[in-house]
């Protein structure tokens, strides 16, 4: 027998005064069965979602495409939908995922629809996209080729993510490690060397000098400069979850840096291709479909000139010449685009398109790992050599004089 859920709900009595609580069911259906028997008209009953991370174990991205491509490949082999929920919890390790696989099993199995019973897990897990395609997929019938098609989207969207974050993680971890050893250098090494000159007397070379400035700086103020930092991070991380502006203003920026934001914005061009592909082959409208490329562009620039392109859709204007408008997709995409709302196969040219600027990413990244490799050996070979030249320019000066 399914585990029993806890579900949140609020709704009006007999007299008509407002009530909530908590009821435990295997599904919503039987909770808003149960509060009826006891008089009370649920106006809401929700899912509680805590049991999900009170297992320590975080449900990823990566688990939600893996999930999708499973059940995809279950149902193309025959196997009904509930039964194809219980295998693939079968074989999933993560304890949160396969509790959050039974409660859409257990939702199913009370009589929902998969579109009703994913919609009911948190948005994190199943965006508006997801949801709306296996509801678009369970409408026509087609909900196996929709899953196929949902699982290779989320593969795509997740090998792109990955690609670029690869990129980025790199140089990062390199210079936070080499900060760590500089700091290192500077509190615990330099200062041995600064006693030993104390005993030659003399004035020490003007590198040295700085070298022993910026340790002894370091020594007196390492506690505040964490500090500092660390609230910076803090303040930083607050203001971008709160303010909206703030995160706009900084991926505008980030279109505008050099060789990174070439790399953003063809990743946008390829999520906006890839998702409208998806959505319009899935026989979602063409005016919804914008709707749900704004919000996977993943950048605001190209999110607000979806979002225009939409209203000019709406209005009757063809969706190559409103992309022309907007003024932020390249030629090829727009030819593209054209040639298949000529042919009737926008789909497939939106698909041709993504492939193309995934890999152009691909490419992209490779090179700048490639680019970046020798110029990360370069500055930790300027900073930390810089630092062993200047505590040994004394010992060669006095070398020197001495002969």
């Amino acid at each position: 027998m399914a585990e029993e859920l806890i579900f949140d709900w609020k709704g009006t009595d007999r007299a008509g005064k407002k009530v909530s609580g908590e009821t435990k069911g295997h599904n919503v259906s039987v909770v808003k069965a149960h509060l009826r028997r006891q008089g009370i008209n649920a106006g809401s009953v929700k899912k509680r979602s805590k049991p999900l991370l009170s297992f320590g174990n975080k449900i990823t991205p990566a688990d939600i495409s893996l999930f999708t491509r499973q059940l995809a490949t279950m149902m193309k082999a025959g196997v009904p939908l509930v039964q194809s929920f219980d295998i693939v919890a079968g074989g999933v390790d993560n304890p949160a995922m396969k509790a959050l696989i039974k409660n859409i099993a257990n939702e199913v199995s009370g009589g929902n629809s998969f579109a009703a019973a994913v919609s009911a897990q948190p948005k994190e897990y199943f965006d508006e996209l997801f949801c709306n395609l296996i509801a678009a997929g369970e409408q026509s019938g087609s909900l196996e080729t929709m899953l196929d098609r949902l699982a290779t989207y989320k593969e795509k969207s997740e090998a792109l993510k990955a690609k670029i974050k690869s990129a980025m993680n790199y140089p990062i971890s390199v210079l936070v490690i080499a900060g760590i050893v500089t700091v290192i250098l500077l509190i615990k090494v330099i200062p041995q060397f600064e006693s030993m000159f104390s005993s030659f007397g003399g004035e020490l070379p003007a590198f040295t000098q700085m070298v022993v400035g910026a340790s002894e700086f370091m020594q007196a103020w390492w506690i505040v400069i964490i500090i500092g930092i660390g609230l910076t991070y803090a303040a930083y991380k607050q203001i971008h979850k709160t303010s909206q502006a703030f995160r706009d203003g900084q991926e505008r920026l980030t279109l505008k840096m050099p060789v990174v934001g070439d790399i953003i914005d063809k990743s946008c061009i390829a999520r906006f291709a890839r998702t409208l592909s998806t959505t319009f082959a899935a026989g979602v409208p063409l005016v919804d479909a914008l709707d749900s490329a704004s919000g996977a562009a993943g950048n605001v620039v190209y999110k607000n000139a979806i979002l225009k392109i939409k209203n000019e859709v709406s209005g009757g204007t063809q969706l190559n010449h409103a992309m022309r408008q907007a003024n932020v997709f390249p030629s090829m995409v727009i030819q593209m685009v054209a040639i298949g709302e000529e042919s009737g196969a926008l789909d497939a040219m939106l698909d041709k398109s993504a492939t193309y600027y995934e890999e152009m990413v691909d490419n992209a990244v490779d090179g700048l790992t490639s680019m970046i490799e020798p110029i990360i050996m370069a500055f930790l070979g300027v900073v930390v050599g810089g630092m062993m030249i200047a505590m040994y320019l004394p010992i060669f000066q006095m070398g020197g004089a001495m002969s």
